[in-house]
């Protein structure tokens, strides 16, 4: 599949640069690792804490695809569209990222402590090199 399947599909709209919900996406996605930060890492808190790390890099991703003009209205279409910006391994590790929290989300399933311990990093240094790499301009 690519990303233009998706605009295909109308899962992906096509549309103007929209640099203030990119702003405010990086917001939200700040607002979700503060979050996080005060939560204990626990059998019981460990889906919360992972779909919520999940949740702060979609963000970033949705606004990178804003301000490329796009409004995406699937979680597969970013895998896709990071692929399309050339960061492959990137895209693999969100999709994987995405389908933990779609067993989380929807089917009920728990994450264990240990897996949400060795992704956080992880997740949080994908956040700061795409934000790093795309959104440093318009967030100054």
């Amino acid at each position: 599949m690519r990303f233009e399947d998706f605009i295909t599909s109308k899962k992906v709209r096509r549309g103007n640069p929209d640099i203030q919900l990119a702003k405010s996406l990086v917001k939200m996605s700040d607002n979700h690792l503060k979050s996080i930060e005060y939560m204990k890492l626990t059998e019981t808190s460990s889906a919360t804490i992972m779909t919520n790390y999940y949740e702060s890099l979609r963000e970033v991703v949705e606004a990178i695809a804003a301000i490329d003009g796009y409004k995406v209205y699937s979680h597969e279409a970013f895998t896709h569209f990071l692929r399309e910006k050339g960061e492959d391994i990137i895209s693999i590790k969100f999709d994987n990222y995405r389908k933990i929290r779609n067993s989380v989300n929807y089917y009920g399933k728990t994450v264990e402590v240990g897996i949400t311990a060795a992704n956080t990093e992880e997740i949080k240094r994908m956040i700061y090199q795409l934000k790093e790499k795309y959104l440093k301009r318009i967030l100054g």
